[in-house]
């Protein structure tokens, strides 16, 4: 794997970021701009990333790598992008997976403790949810069938649980209907959509802490104690490196995990996809944590943005198994106890 990224993908990467910088709120009173969260999902739209993992040209080729697909999403997560993206990109991917050009449903379904992709009717209306689901009529789930799994549609209902501030979860309002044209999908074809969707996930979990560590950092630069800004005091300096360091090990595992989702096996992209989600999600509470903990008491009042970034990494890490779930993901594979194999 060459870790550079390319000239292109750095060309993205500025070109997200500058978006997000724009669009994204740059205040907690800003997530009631109705106005503002209308051009940004209008540009995100514009952009076209949410089908970066649909067919291209090449049969059975997405449109762009999983590296590309996940520069996009930690830029996003880093300015908090109360749009979707996460959703409309692995929806368009598994429909990539089952031989369809595009799909009605923007998001996908999973069961109500977020662990696993909804099958049905093993999980039923009641207990599966839609995540990132704003803006989306529709969901997929899976049907398990003879060979594999068929996919199925859901409506969702219009009313959201925003635990995240930026990305809300549905519930599901009607039986799951067939996808006209869908082949069916192998548990390759799902292991590997898995292992993308946790690579994703993990890019979103290094935005979500890259952005934390710059509004502590911003905030202890111009925040004064004792006469002099609180960013001169070297036990803050320390708890400011520390979070950037954990920051900077989550990006290198999330990228490899990304790069894996397209060149290695099913099984062994999921492997590095779990090392990615288990160390990344125990990092972002750790760094989301340390900023609230740099900007002192008003880290912990409504208008600090630390808790906007916290309830974000929260969500993110609970999205198909928290950090113990890949842990014991990963022990397994290694022959030591670890339980379940992640791949229900």
């Amino acid at each position: 794997m060459d870790v550079r990224l390319s000239p292109e993908q750095v060309a993205l990467k500025e070109t997200a970021r500058k978006l997000a910088q724009t669009l994204c709120p740059g205040n907690v009173s800003d997530l009631d701009d109705t106005e503002r969260a209308a051009k940004l999902d209008a540009a995100v739209t514009s952009s076209g990333w949410r089908q970066l993992r649909l067919p291209d040209d090449e049969p059975g080729t997405p449109l762009a790598s999983g590296v590309e697909a996940a520069i996009v999403a930690e830029e996003l997560a880093r300015a908090l992008a109360d749009t979707s993206y996460l959703g409309p990109l692995l929806a368009g991917d598994l429909a990539r997976r089952a031989g369809l050009e595009d799909v009605d449903a923007t998001t996908f379904a999973l069961t109500s403790d977020l662990a696993h992709l909804a099958r049905v009717p093993t999980s039923d209306a009641a207990e599966t949810v839609a995540v990132d689901a704003g803006g989306s009529a529709s969901a997929l789930v899976l049907e398990p069938s003879r060979n594999g799994y068929e996919l199925r549609t859901v409506e969702l209902r219009p009313s959201v649980i925003r635990t995240d501030l930026t990305r809300p979860l549905a519930g599901v309002a009607t039986a799951p209907v067939p996808v006209e044209g869908a082949a069916e999908l192998s548990e390759d074809d799902v292991t590997a959509w898995t292992a993308l969707a946790l690579a994703m996930l993990s890019a979103d979990l290094v935005g979500v802490m890259r952005g934390a560590v710059e509004l502590a950092r911003d905030y202890a630069l111009v925040r004064e104690q004792y006469g002099t800004t609180i960013g001169s005091f070297q036990a803050v300096q320390h708890l400011i490196a520390e979070a950037h360091v954990a920051a900077e090990g989550s990006y290198s595992l999330a990228l490899h995990a990304a790069w894996a989702a397209d060149v290695l096996t099913p099984r062994e992209a999921l492997l590095a996809a779990r090392h990615a989600k288990a160390f990344s999600s125990r990092a972002a509470l750790t760094v989301c944590e340390t900023a609230i903990q740099v900007h002192g008491g008003i880290g912990n009042t409504w208008e600090c943005m630390a808790h906007v970034y916290l309830r974000r990494g929260l969500h993110s890490s609970d999205i198909l198994g928290g950090a113990g779930a890949s842990l014991a993901f990963v022990l397994a594979q290694h022959g030591l106890k670890g339980g379940d194999d992640g791949l229900r």
